[in-house]
């Protein structure tokens, strides 16, 4: 992996939430004042902050810092009904009740285990996160629980963490009681460049770095505080792009290029800076391929969602390799472990590796060179992404048939496609066909990145919203009307007040957040539940 290169132990900038990484800027130190004063007197406090901006750093620490006598109750799910949150919260408390009970039923249970907290000496915090996804019923619900109380002080202490749209929530008419019950609030922003450079630097520092060596200069700090606006998940982002950008130049210097092809990665613009400043052959020695003069795609990163990271990262064959032919499927063959060292691991090629899983799971992405060449207003059809899910674990949850980033048995960069997964084993395509191969074999040359297959319906930009117009309205009607078995879709081309309807009820069946908007994350559970979007083969039985 590329961290080894700059002489990290690991990668510096994951997004995942690691406490080892725990940044704490002075307005993070501020609001974590803001929290734990807001706790020594009952009643409500209120978090609020943009994506990325550390909401959930605070969190950490605030539980961190808690004293051992209290008790929480963490509600990482706030779109439940309200006796399936009160349940949660009996739930988190260790409060008893029997069956399915009433509200009521679960009131009087976690009223009798805060009466057991406080005559032990013991305080009990209630944190909700996304709390800005509540109802207004739920909203009113958790303001009743703070009339639970002894004649000196409230039994529960309560925190709402969310985003913006949390304050405007808690601003309405209907909810001024619990408005006026809040003791304390506090709104985070994002870093100020003198802080970017520091958060910079720290994640450089906890991962191994020299503390005397300066990898991003000044220069490039200003030019991603001005990508980023200072929200540190998309310092990561941009960060992580330019470190595997520079491993694959082999160059420890992080110029401006690097920079401009990061940041359109992760857009999915066009680069300022010309793509001739970059090197266009795949030099020998390198452990990475010719990854930026074929990006075609990004990260579309909202505010609003969480976001999900997707890094389109393409690639024309070159000159010198061809795609290999996938064999019959009368002719493939499955392997016990024993036999894979008489396999090669993988091949040299990313786009040959790609058009081979392609081939195995009969996807239309071949029109274009490089691979999946598409519009993203006009045509519809599968767009190539690259993740780092680095553990197996990771691999498992996202279910779907990938190529892998390997090294070979002389350590160079290698591809190879991955059908299935299961506890200890896997089945890959080489080119002698399908393969099992013991997952303790494979797990070492691994390099934690997969690139695989979406689905992307023609004309979507990302979201689609009431009175929006386009083929993908059309294209999701119509989804539904397969669905549901109607012989007319719900709308031809307009997102209707009933195709926002159906979204919605589409959404609460699935856990997702029933807002009526269709975005990454709807589309990615509609695909699935349309086979559009392919999931791990079953595996067969070991021999």
């Amino acid at each position: 992996m590329y961290h080894l290169f700059f002489g990290l132990r690991e990668p510096a900038f994951s997004i995942a939430v690691n406490p080892r990484y725990l940044y704490l800027s002075e307005q993070h130190q501020e609001a974590l004042a803001h929290l734990l004063f807001g706790l020594q007197g009952g009643g409500f406090v209120q978090l609020t902050g943009e994506v990325g901006t550390g909401k959930t750093t605070i969190i950490r620490r605030l539980l961190e810092e808690l004293p051992a006598d209290t008790d929480i109750a963490l509600i990482l799910n706030p779109t439940a009904s309200v006796p399936e949150l009160l349940a949660s919260i009996c739930d988190e408390l260790h409060a008893s009740y029997e069956g399915t009970p009433s509200p009521k039923a679960l009131t009087d249970a976690l009223y009798q285990r805060l009466l057991d907290n406080h005559r032990r000496g013991r305080k009990t915090v209630l944190l909700i996160d996304e709390a800005q996804l509540l109802s207004a019923e739920a909203l009113e619900q958790i303001r009743l629980l703070t009339n639970l109380e002894t004649h000196t002080e409230k039994l529960l202490n309560i925190i709402l963490v969310g985003q913006p749209e949390l304050g405007a929530l808690l601003a309405r008419p209907g909810l001024r009681q619990l408005a006026q019950r809040i003791t304390a609030r506090y709104h985070l922003t994002p870093l100020s460049q003198a802080e970017t450079g520091a958060y910079i630097r720290h994640r450089l520092q906890v991962a191994g770095a020299d503390h005397t060596a300066e990898l991003f200069s000044p220069a490039r700090v200003a030019d991603i505080h001005r990508f980023s606006g200072g929200v540190p998940r998309l310092i990561n982002m941009v960060c992580e792009r330019m470190l595997l950008g520079a491993y694959g130049r082999q160059q420890t210097h992080l110029d401006r290029a690097l920079f401009e092809h990061a940041r359109a990665e992760i857009t999915g613009d066009a680069p300022l800076t010309s793509p001739a400043a970059l090197p266009t052959r795949h030099e020998p020695g390198s452990h990475w391929p010719k990854l930026w003069g074929a990006a075609l795609g990004g990260a579309m990163v909202s505010a609003i969602v969480s976001a999900l990271v997707v890094l389109a990262l393409l690639r024309a064959p070159t000159p010198e390799t061809s795609a290999p032919e996938l064999p019959p499927a009368s002719t493939a063959k499955e392997q016990a472990p024993s036999e894979v060292d008489q396999t090669p691991m993988g091949i040299s090629d990313l786009g040959a590796a790609q058009r081979q899983l392609a081939n195995a799971l009969s996807l239309p992405v071949m029109a274009g060179d490089p691979l999946c060449v598409e519009s993203t207003t006009t045509a519809g059809g599968y767009r190539c992404v690259s993740a780092t899910p680095h553990t197996w674990n990771a691999l498992m949850d996202l279910n779907r048939p990938v190529v892998l980033s390997v090294m070979d048995s002389t350590r160079k960069a290698a591809y190879l496609p991955l059908l299935g997964l299961n506890e200890d084993r896997a089945t890959v395509l080489t080119a002698e066909g399908k393969t099992m191969i013991a997952w303790r074999d494979l797990a070492p040359r691994w390099t934690g990145e997969v690139h695989y297959f979406r689905y992307r319906p023609p004309g979507f930009d990302g979201s689609l919203s009431a009175g929006e117009r386009g083929p993908a309205v059309r294209w999701l009607a119509e989804q539904f009307a397969q669905m549901d078995g109607e012989a007319r879709p719900l709308s031809d081309d307009r997102y209707t007040p009933a195709l926002r309807q159906r979204v919605e009820i589409f959404q609460r069946r699935h856990g997702l957040t029933a807002d009526g908007v269709f975005g990454e994350n709807t589309l990615e559970v509609l695909t699935r539940a349309q086979e559009l979007d392919p999931a791990f083969q079953p595996m067969a039985e070991a021999p």
